[in-house]
């Protein structure tokens, strides 16, 4: 399997809230747990993005927000994230259920990988799919963490 983005999003649909339950993380989310996004569609442009966490081991929830950019002369699954202006980081969503109920979002060089759903829990056997089939576009993911939710 190739890693590429999505050629089509409904960005209205992927709006929203999303868990991230399952990441290969990057430097600055490496010891995050229970990470929630909210991606609000802007002029249908961009999305602000606002994020919530717990540092590991720790009970107090921080937040920081960011941009999601869209490109037009690329596939609809080929963004760029900013969480620090100027610099901006690929951001491909590389698997979108049908109905948006999940996505996996990857890297060009399959440095990232962020499984989210909009619920804080996925089906065993559908991660089970979704990993394997990340694993076979050459992300390592024995490197995969749990973000830990809960289940209230």
């Amino acid at each position: 399997m190739e890693n590429k983005p999505v050629n089509t999003i409904d960005y209205k649909a992927f709006a929203g809230k999303w868990y991230s339950l399952y990441s290969i993380p990057t430097l600055l989310d490496k010891n995050w747990k229970q990470t929630t996004e909210i991606y609000t569609l802007v002029d249908d442009e961009h999305y602000e993005v606002y994020t919530t966490y717990h540092k590991e081991g720790k009970l107090e929830e921080k937040s920081l927000t960011s941009k999601l950019f869209f490109n037009n002369a690329k596939p609809d699954g080929d963004m760029e994230a900013q969480f620090l202006w100027p610099f901006k980081i690929g951001y491909w969503v590389i698997e979108l259920a049908d109905d948006y109920s999940y996505v996996v979002v990857g890297h060009p060089d399959e440095k990232y990988l962020f499984i989210m759903a909009r619920e804080p829990q996925i089906e065993p056997e559908l991660l089970r799919g979704i990993i394997e089939r990340c694993r076979q576009m050459g992300y390592d993911t024995g490197e995969l963490v749990s973000q830990e939710h809960s289940l209230s």
